[in-house]
């Protein structure tokens, strides 16, 4: 089904996002995390995108192989001195799947389940949730990708914000997912680019700065599907707000049932959390 005929699907009544898939049970952004997600019973699986040097669509939060959770191929911790050497956007995608995503103990998340796992391309993972959804007879999630970027890294860790949006957009339309996927960015260009390109997909402005609402949508220039701040800039007058524009509050990121529900108390219209177990 070509992008601008894909029939709008509403969002969930009340969105459960699995940050980074579920990062506080299962290393991030990798395959296994999704599952697990998918496994608790999130209604979104929320996701990071960087692209290889080859053009490759993969996922991680960090534009380079990140020493504090990550291990070099053979096992082995990265020297100090190469914290920052192995930069996704200067390696082909070959290269960075030999690297280990999952084996190391990360004190941040001491319940993660450890097993040696991959930095994995957003294809893949995209054939395995839809794979996974048909076998289990689950409801179609949602994918929550956000593209990370901003200017002063444009050509030294993620292309120009045209082409991060393409690539991305090549996977999702060769997919057919379209009517499930939200765009998410705290870099407005990305998504001023998706809105002009793609207005039938939804998008999600990050928050983490304290400008208010309004200025942080006249920077953005249009009206996104979801406000998604820092959870601590949420209150009901923000939320109300939102909502009188017809957008949806979505914040970030919340393992604290008691702020869950306070949260909630406020009007928000989902959660995106490390611990979606929570919700059980």
């Amino acid at each position: 089904m070509p992008a601008n005929s894909s029939p709008a699907v509403s969002l969930p009544a009340f969105d459960i996002e699995g940050h980074r898939g579920a990062r506080g049970l299962m290393p991030e952004n990798t395959i296994p995390a999704m599952l697990k997600a998918l496994e608790i019973g999130v209604t979104t699986l929320e996701m990071d995108a960087q692209i290889s040097r080859d053009g490759q669509v993969l996922l991680s939060h960090d534009p380079y192989i990140n020493p504090a959770h990550e291990l070099l191929p053979n096992g082995d911790e990265i020297p100090d001195a190469d914290k920052q050497k192995y930069v996704l956007y200067e390696m082909d995608y070959a290269d960075i799947r030999q690297f280990d995503a999952g084996s190391k103990y990360y004190d941040k998340f001491p319940d993660q389940q450890k097993l040696k796992t991959y930095k994995p391309l957003l294809s893949e993972v995209i054939d395995t949730v839809q794979q996974y959804i048909r076998a289990h007879h689950l409801p179609q999630v949602f994918y929550n990708i956000e593209t990370k970027s901003k200017a002063e890294t444009d050509g030294k860790y993620h292309p120009a914000p045209d082409e991060f949006v393409q690539r991305l957009m090549d996977v999702i339309t060769e997919k057919e997912i379209e009517p499930y996927v939200i765009i998410q960015s705290f870099d407005v260009r990305t998504l001023q680019v998706l809105h002009a390109q793609y207005p039938e997909i939804k998008t999600a402005l990050l928050v983490e700065n304290i400008l208010g609402l309004e200025a942080n949508l006249r920077k953005l220039g249009f009206v996104p599907d979801i406000y998604s701040p820092n959870y601590k800039l949420v209150t009901s007058k923000l939320v109300a707000d939102c909502h009188r524009q017809g957008i949806k509050v979505i914040p970030w990121t919340v393992n604290d049932i008691n702020e869950i529900k306070q949260l909630k108390a406020k009007g928000i219209d989902g959660i995106i959390t490390d611990y979606p177990d929570l919700f059980r």
